[in-house]
């Protein structure tokens, strides 16, 4: 089943960059990968609900490839961080989901709308985590402000690296100019102690998921995230680190990504993630077990 839901979220996806999501009916999904509209609804209440299961599926990817590249690897190494983007980008461009969230930024759908804005609010969240990670916690009151200049700088001087240039400069190039230029930036902005945003901002920011997401998931994501930093600080490289990160998104896949999680499951991962690794990441640990506990009684 879980193959057969995939098949249609890769042929949905195909057809809403070749004929546009908008022009794309449930009948051309049901075609191109050939179920019945009972099995469809059984899959996605709408077919807003498939645009969204689209790209949960492709940062699902995204977020398994950055973890890897960080296996064995030390976190505050711009290098990673800079293959990581790369990564993102390249898929962003090879996915073409960028043409899907313009679509939806010029339509009337105020739902889908929203859930584009969520992603960029996870989009910085992720990198003022791997921000922490670089510059340090001294310099933690500027990082947010550092991370949206970054964020924009990004995406404006990639827009323009493919519309002024007959041959588009490499990405990897964009993301080092624009490394480059924040390294500086966020050494004047501690040295000046100029801030315009609290990060602590981002908790009020953090999306509050209306598409199959309980408010629990927040603070789930939130405990997800904290936990993971642990685990890498506690397990600098290795299998240790590696199979730790592999339970925990698991964990959170499956209470946020099903109507109905395993709670059989969730228990006997959250039980191997305890007994190896709870000594170690004790205190993240606990909050993490406690977001858990909020999931599952929903």
């Amino acid at each position: 089943m879980k193959n057969r839901r995939q098949n249609v979220i890769d042929t949905a996806h195909k057809l809403f960059i070749e004929k546009g999501y908008q022009a794309t009916s449930i009948q051309d999904i049901l075609d191109g990968s050939g179920i019945s509209k009972g099995t469809f609804y059984n899959y996605f209440p709408s077919k807003g609900e498939l645009f969204i299961a689209i790209f949960r599926s492709f940062y699902k990817r995204i977020r398994h490839d950055r973890e890897k590249l960080l296996d064995g690897q030390d976190s505050a190494d711009i290098e990673i961080f800079i293959q990581q983007l790369e990564l993102q980008m390249m898929g962003n461009k090879q996915s073409k989901l960028l043409i899907l969230i313009e679509e939806v930024r010029v339509s009337n759908d105020e739902e889908l709308k929203q859930f584009i804005n969520q992603i960029l609010l996870l989009s910085i969240r992720w990198m003022h985590g791997r921000f922490l990670d670089i510059f340090g916690e001294s310099k933690k009151n500027y990082l947010l402000d550092c991370v949206i200049i970054f964020h924009s700088m990004m995406t404006h001087m990639n827009y323009f690296n493919h519309k002024a240039n007959e041959v588009p400069k490499p990405e990897i190039q964009i993301i080092r100019y624009c490394m480059n230029r924040i390294i500086q930036t966020v050494d004047e902005a501690a040295k000046s102690k100029e801030q315009i945003l609290d990060p602590d901002l981002m908790d009020t920011w953090f999306p509050k998921f209306e598409n199959n997401l309980y408010p629990c998931h927040n603070d789930l994501l939130k405990a997800t995230l904290e936990l993971k930093k642990a685990i890498n600080t506690a397990f600098p490289c290795g299998e240790n680190r590696t199979r730790a990160i592999e339970l925990v998104d698991f964990i959170q896949d499956e209470l946020m990504q099903s109507d109905t999680p395993r709670r059989f499951l969730i228990e006997s991962l959250l039980l191997t993630l305890k007994n190896q690794y709870s000594e170690q990441v004790q205190t993240y640990m606990k909050d993490f077990e406690e977001s858990i506990n909020a999931c599952l009684v929903q």
